[in-house]
């Protein structure tokens, strides 16, 4: 630009002058050439810039691939010193996996290897599915959040009937129903349909009024099918593969039992006995509520399942769904003393489907999951666009401490080495 009011203030002086008209004619030549200097510049910044943006994209990269080698030495380490039959995570950083592998066996005592493909019970993580197609559906205009439940559930009913009439779809999700924490779940483990477990709440009342209190459920949370079925018409199976498994390409996922024990690639649940691990019966239970607990998948489906959550199908989900997805409804202060969780969060909630840590400058999006035999973990950081899932074939503990400590280590709260060092001293 300075070497362009240069030329022009040239070309007043020369114009005057007697050899103006032969000079004038050069000047469109001088004035192509500086404002190709500044064309040149401008680029040459640009370039400058783009190379900046590479090289701190390449650094936060290195940094994941980094913490994914040191996660891995801890995933096997941990697995190897409790004996865990079988085991996946993957890491997903962006749009990209980073790491994805396996750890043992399938079933304990036979040969057939845990591959990206075997399927595994998601226990809970299943509600962050249903709460994923309800909140499509719904901004959809299929129903609406504040909608009365009994409006698609007309049977429910509380001990004080008018306490149920301000029960909403979205209480239903976050868990703020005001009942007492995992109401009649004992019926289905005794595997009782939910229609046979619904005229129980009758007999009871939330100990606060909807939408003020946090209590987990299940049995509640389930009702979520018969809202869908009603107000679309199509079944929530139907709904889940259509909309989510086939679009995503989660080509192992699937819902309830029968899918389950139709994979011949599939992990068979493990519990602890005074001898060690012991394969069990799949139980039906918990899939008869197939909302809060009914979906199966491999760790290469969940792969695909971080990267839509964090944003990169929006064609799946938008992120207007996301965002109301991870919109705190209801504060979980106790999750404030969970053992491993303790000593990196500064505030946590629940939005639908979705626990929400803050740690710093961050938030952590997280669902574990835990049925008889199996455990299953997803949680991704939002600001840093960084996820992880982990699946195993046992009821081990062990998961907090793979998933915790890894959202540490990309946050800045903790070091994987470390968790290393202190896990080869036990």
């Amino acid at each position: 630009m300075v070497f362009l009011k240069v030329i022009q203030g040239f070309s007043n002086s020369i114009l005057s002058s007697s050899r103006g008209r032969v000079l004038g004619l050069l000047l469109p030549v001088l004035a192509l050439l500086a404002a190709g200097s500044a064309t040149a510049a401008d680029a040459e910044r640009s370039q400058r810039a783009d190379k900046s943006t590479r090289e701190a994209g390449k650094a936060i990269s290195k940094g994941v691939e980094a913490s994914a080698k040191e996660f891995d030495r801890y995933f096997r380490q941990l697995l190897k010193q409790q004996g865990i039959p079988g085991a996946a995570y993957v890491i997903v950083d962006h749009d990209q996996i980073v790491a994805m592998n396996t750890y043992g066996v399938r079933v304990k005592g036979k040969h057939e290897a845990v591959t990206t493909h075997t399927v595994f019970r998601l226990a809970s993580v299943s509600k962050t599915f249903a709460a994923s197609m309800a909140a499509v559906l719904e901004h959809e205009h299929k129903f609406n959040w504040g909608d009365k439940v009994v409006r698609y559930v007309p049977q429910l009913s509380f001990k004080t009937p008018a306490l149920s009439m301000q029960l909403q779809v979205q209480h239903l999700l976050s868990h703020s129903s005001g009942l007492t924490p995992n109401a009649y779940d004992n019926y289905l483990e005794d595997n009782r349909p939910l229609s046979k477990i619904l005229p129980m709440f009758s007999t009871i009342d939330p100990h606060c009024a909807p939408g003020k209190c946090y209590g987990y459920q299940n049995v509640l949370f389930s009702l979520i099918e018969d809202v869908i079925q009603k107000a679309t018409g199509v079944p929530y199976s139907r709904q889940l593969k259509e909309r989510f498994f086939t679009p995503l390409k989660m080509e192992d996922a699937s819902l309830g039992w029968e899918s389950f024990m139709a994979a011949s690639n599939r992990a068979a649940p493990h519990v602890q006995t005074g001898s060690g691990w012991r394969p069990v019966k799949v139980e039906k239970e918990y899939y008869l509520a197939a909302p809060a607990a009914g979906v199966n998948a491999s760790i290469s489906d969940m792969a695909q399942w971080l990267k839509a959550q964090m944003g990169y199908y929006p064609e799946v989900l938008s992120q207007a769904v996301i965002d109301d997805l991870t919109t705190e409804r209801v504060e979980t202060r106790r999750h404030m003393r969970h053992r491993i969780w303790r000593d990196y969060i500064d505030h946590a909630g629940y939005g639908l489907g979705w626990r929400l840590y803050t740690v710093g400058d961050d938030r952590i999006i997280f669902h574990g999951g835990w049925v008889a035999g199996f455990r299953a973990a997803v949680a991704y950081s939002e600001k840093r666009k960084v996820g992880i899932a982990i699946l195993m074939n046992a009821e081990s503990r062990v998961i907090s401490d793979l998933t915790g400590n890894f959202i540490a280590d990309i946050t800045g709260r903790g070091k994987l080495v470390q968790a290393i060092a202190a896990s080869a001293k036990k």
